[in-house]
């Protein structure tokens, strides 16, 4: 966990990286920050990675050296994504020596390029894994809240109970893969973001051709149509148009504090500059490991975010 004194605020918050170094290079330079004694530092500022740093691009390692290196040196604070908890539970055994997570096909294709990438150095692979572990789960402090996925107040509640700043020790992890447990689901939650389930039989693909039978909402607003296709956090996917209850949905207030966060793969349409949510939600993943961009926001600690403030790659 960063030292950074947990009163500053004048953040440059980085979406989900995914291996694209070129990209963190070019938008840490854009944002004024320099390569200097081994690692990226600026004069008065500092850097707030939202997580998935691994999978998909080729140049994990460099990303990696780049952010661990930020973090080691009191310039950037880095929170864990679903990649990389899925890194760790791939290669963390529970007490019956089993995975905890399963070494099946689909896992293994997730994960396939980044154990490529430390194929020649094994040694520096554990050792990133057992970085992830340091990696806490959520932020807050008195001006905004920082999450991976999904700032719900009642997960976040759950983990305070198992974490210290914000990081889960590694001992608890066997017990995030128990279902049936309000730690699983909270951590889930969390990480991944609130899913429904479509009506039974329906169905639809993913962006990595992965059969869904539930679906990510839009947690950060409440929907003037509540249908199953509105709601959804990612709007091209082919949902029903059909209505559902979501008086059990606790949506983000427009009154809370600013969140920041990565995850649902935003786009920047028809040549259109990429958008904060509203003026207290800015998702900051608009998708750099399927031909997007890399997207930050430059913070001082407004209460009332605006789209001006993002900067990103071309």
């Amino acid at each position: 966990m960063s030292s950074i004194d947990s009163t500053f605020n004048d953040f440059d918050f980085i979406g989900d990286i995914h291996g694209h170094s070129n990209d963190l290079k070019m938008l840490l330079e854009q944002l004024g920050y320099q390569n200097k004694d081994g690692f990226y530092q600026h004069p008065t500022r500092k850097a707030f990675f939202l997580g998935d740093y691994i999978d998909r691009g080729i140049n994990v390692v460099e990303v990696l050296h780049i952010v661990k290196a930020m973090v080691d040196n009191h310039q950037a604070i880095a929170l864990m994504g679903n990649h990389e908890y899925n890194a760790i539970c791939y290669n963390t055994k529970d007490t019956h020596g089993h995975y905890l997570r399963e070494h099946n096909k689909k896992n293994f294709n997730q994960h396939a390029v980044t154990m490529a990438a430390f194929m020649a150095d094994p040694l520096s692979y554990k050792n990133y894994i057992d970085w992830f572990t340091t990696l806490p789960l959520f932020y807050e402090n008195d001006h905004f809240r920082a999450v991976h996925a999904c700032w719900d107040p009642q997960s976040i509640d759950c983990l305070k109970q198992y974490t210290t700043n914000g990081v889960l020790p590694l001992d608890k992890y066997p017990s995030t893969k128990q279902k049936d447990t309000t730690l699983y689901q909270s951590l889930e939650t969390v990480l991944k973001g609130i899913e429904l389930k479509l009506p039974k039989g329906q169905i639809f693909y993913d962006k990595d051709r992965v059969i869904r039978s539930a679906f990510r909402i839009s947690w950060w607003k409440a929907p003037e149509v509540a249908t199953y296709k509105e709601l959804s956090a990612v709007k091209d996917y082919p949902l029903p148009d059909t209505a559902l209850d979501i008086n059990q949905i606790m949506f983000y207030s427009p009154q809370d504090k600013p969140v920041f966060f990565g995850h649902y793969w935003m786009r920047s349409e028809n040549g259109e500059t990429p958008k904060i949510l509203q003026t207290n939600v800015a998702c900051l993943d608009f998708s750099v490991a399927s031909d997007g961009i890399l997207v930050g926001y430059r913070y001082n600690g407004e209460q009332k975010l605006s789209s001006l403030k993002l900067y990103y790659t071309t």
